[in-house]
């Protein structure tokens, strides 16, 4: 079922126009949301940040399951995300848009995805992990745009919001707990 689900998104197009925008800001119209968590300092912890997040490791969070966690982060890749909350699930999902390997200012590694046609939600997410050499500090980012894309979304978006609360707090910590630190 899954690999007919992916199969089925890999032709659909995005579910917004700005394509991309969460690089480096949100568009209007959308809820905003921004979650940063220090992961630790120096290069070692840097370097096991990036591979974290390329082996997919900021969803694994028991909840949610990511289709297929070996998808290499590059620009059209395409995954499904699986998401069990209250007895139901939902499926979902989404293509990486754009890379992000930055040395300066700060050193930067992240990616961005957004939702597709089909997706419950409108918008993007970029996940990406920062080394900052004026004080060694390493963070894990998260910046999301997003809005309800179906009837269902709208009709229920208090929950909605509190499920990407969740997540952002979740994938935080699993983050954390990636790089070898206990809670975030």
């Amino acid at each position: 079922m899954i690999h007919s689900f992916l199969d089925s998104q890999r032709s659909q197009g995005f579910s917004y126009p700005e394509v991309g925008a969460s690089r480096n800001t949100s568009p209007a119209g959308y809820t905003v949301d921004h979650h940063r968590v220090q992961l630790g300092r120096g290069a070692g912890d840097f370097a096991r940040a990036a591979e974290s997040l390329r082996r997919w490791r900021m969803f694994e969070l028991g909840w949610l399951q990511l289709f297929w966690p070996d998808t290499p982060i590059r620009a059209g890749s395409t995954v499904a995300v699986l998401a069990r909350t209250f007895g139901l699930w939902s499926l979902n999902a989404c293509r990486i848009v754009y890379v992000l390997e930055e040395d300066a200012p700060i050193r930067r590694y992240g990616f961005g995805y957004g939702t597709l046609a089909e997706h419950a939600e409108q918008g993007e997410e970029r996940f990406s992990v920062e080394w900052h050499s004026g004080d060694d500090s390493v963070w894990y980012d998260i910046l999301a745009f997003s809005r309800p894309n179906q009837w269902l979304v709208r009709a229920g978006y208090p929950l909605t919001r509190r499920l990407q609360r969740r997540f952002a707090r979740d994938s935080m910590g699993a983050m954390a707990a990636a790089v070898g630190r206990s809670g975030a």
